[in-house]
């Protein structure tokens, strides 16, 4: 019980603070999972990043309902899921409404927001680089996978560099002591084994398939169900996740007149001022449709294709990263995370965030305060909105 409701808790205080997007939630979680709380190691959170870039759905979400899995079984993943999205499926029911008729898009305070997103997910990455990217061939794999999200930036493209990256690892990390050592290092965390059974995990992948096929067949049968096929298929064909689905969903919901195109672009923006994940933008289009009943439908239906396939698959990759050959596979697919989020972090999130010699100032005083001076995320999250606020930066 105690576990449960600290899973709860802690998922619920990132459900309010994880600003900035999926790449800067996998901050949020690395500062809090590893780094604090030292519920994984620094191999395995990396082990489980790439596991959920592998995988369709919202790739933060899916680390954060992992975790759960692992630490309190199937009533773990599921309190870790509701703590870390119902902040933001509330929020965007309620404020999303006041977003579109004031137009605050633009907001300081919101710029403030992405400035802590750089702080969060630069302290991220140099924290992961040490670990998992610090000899030469494996700082090689992440360069060059950082430099090929760069060049090609689609959401196939990750899932091609973390596979080629796990064939360079079992070829380069053979003969090579650098690498075999920083592979090692996180060799304490596979005792974090999920209690799940191979039948669970069967089962889950099953119903997976089961409803991506029959929920189709029966969209005739009513508007619940309809609406449950449309976000139930989004939430199961694309890669990237976060802003990745919203292409999906403009042809699945406003194509289908279901919402109008102000109403979508207003829950959009809404969605990118709340925090937790941007998938939750669901929970706005289904409470526009059909009020309260139609944002839990939507929720759920973009959302559990995430946790079966999490569920689904944990079981049996907690046996194969026990193997060598996948051991070194994965020393390479470690240090392609490390590339791929620093691939991330120019794009979108400096990119989008950085405009002025005051905003590298201010994202590097937050950064400095949350590495060195070892202020809780959420104490930087306050400073960067209110910073953004009053004009630091910008």
């Amino acid at each position: 019980m105690a576990v449960w409701l600290e899973l709860l808790g802690v998922s619920t205080k990132l459900g309010l603070t994880s600003f900035g997007g999926p790449i800067a939630h996998l901050g949020y979680f690395h500062d809090e999972y590893v780094r604090r709380r030292k519920w994984l190691g620094e191999q395995e959170y990396a082990e489980l990043v790439a596991l959920c870039q592998f995988l369709p759905g919202p790739a933060s979400s899916q680390v954060g309902i992992g975790i759960g899995l692992k630490r309190g079984g199937l009533l773990g993943g599921v309190l870790s899921f509701i703590g870390f999205t119902w902040p933001s499926v509330l929020a965007l029911m309620l404020f999303g409404w006041y977003m579109q008729a004031s137009g605050m898009d633009g907001s300081g305070w919101l710029h403030g927001l992405k400035l802590v997103a750089v702080a969060i997910v630069a302290h991220a990455i140099v924290g992961m680089g040490q670990k998992l990217a610090s000899g030469r061939l494996l700082a090689t794999i992440a360069a060059a996978s950082a430099s090929s999200a760069l060049i090609w930036p689609t959401a196939y493209t990750q899932i091609a560099i973390i596979a080629v990256a796990g064939a360079a690892g079992i070829w380069l990390c053979r003969n090579h002591p650098d690498e075999a050592g920083a592979m090692k290092q996180g060799e304490a965390a596979l005792g974090h084994r999920t209690t799940l059974s191979r039948r669970f995990g069967f089962v889950c992948l099953t119903l997976f398939a089961c409803l991506l096929v029959v929920l189709p067949l029966l969209r005739d049968s009513g508007s619940m169900m309809a609406m449950a096929d449309s976000f139930y298929r989004s939430g199961s064909l694309v890669f990237g996740g976060g802003h990745v689905v919203l292409p999906l969903l403009e042809d699945e919901i406003a194509g289908r007149g279901w919402v109008n195109a102000e109403q979508f672009l207003a829950g959009y923006g809404a969605a990118q001022a709340v925090p937790g994940p941007l998938f939750t933008f669901a929970a706005y289009l289904g409470a526009v449709m059909a009020g309260p009943l139609g944002a839990a439908m939507a929720t759920i239906a973009i959302f559990l294709p995430a946790f079966l396939l999490v569920a689904g698959v944990l079981p049996f990759w907690d046996t194969l990263r026990g193997i060598p050959l996948a051991r070194r596979a994965l020393a390479g697919i470690n240090a392609a995370v490390v590339g791929l989020l620093f691939a991330a972090f120019y794009d979108p999130i400096w990119t989008s965030a950085i405009g002025s010699p005051q905003d590298v100032a201010f994202a590097a005083i937050l950064f400095v305060l949350l590495s060195y001076w070892k202020l809780p995320p959420w104490i930087i999250v306050v400073l960067g909105a209110a910073g953004g606020a009053l004009g630091v930066g910008g």
